[in-house]
């Protein structure tokens, strides 16, 4: 997901099947399928994608891993409050589509140090998103921040609707 400063709100997907999934459950003002290139080593993130001339290069410092898988409860009742106190974001909540949402971290890293840019644009310094990016519930951290997450996404269950009589 992307946010631009006006607004817009900007899919990057590297194959259809994740445009219509990830699609079905926010909406987006438009949307790039198209080859994106993803580096990760633990520490460092590189991303390219040619469909937005995003760049993107991160260096994190030491992180923290929560290596045991927890039930959804757990990740909206006991981490979210932790989460929520201290980066400012929500581990659960409802997507504009109603698909039920938690997200459980699996790792956390403070980035030290990167740069981004978008069609040759630096974006300067890295610092607190503000304002924020309109993702709803899930804005990113208050501080640079790298988080793997484990997401769980429940669709909520058709309801028969009643017949005459």
């Amino acid at each position: 997901m992307w946010a631009r400063p006006d607004g817009s709100r900007l899919l990057l997907a590297a194959t259809p099947e994740a445009t219509e999934y990830v699609g079905g459950v926010y909406g987006f003002d438009e949307v790039v399928v198209g080859p994106l290139r993803v580096s990760f080593d633990g520490r460092e993130l590189h991303l390219h994608a040619p469909g937005l001339a995003l760049e993107l290069h991160l260096h994190g410092g030491r992180g923290l891993s929560v290596p045991w898988p927890r039930p959804a409860w757990f990740t909206r009742w006991v981490e979210g409050p932790i989460a929520h106190r201290l980066l400012g974001v929500n581990t659960y909540g409802v997507s504009p589509s109603g698909v039920e949402e938690w997200y459980r971290a699996v790792s956390i890293r403070r980035i030290l140090s990167g740069w981004a840019s978008v069609g040759g644009r630096d974006f300067g310094r890295l610092g607190p998103i503000d304002p924020p990016a309109g993702f709803g519930f899930s804005e990113p951290p208050r501080f640079p921040t790298m988080v793997g997450v484990h997401p769980l996404l429940e669709r909520p269950l058709e309801r028969p609707h009643p017949g005459p009589g």
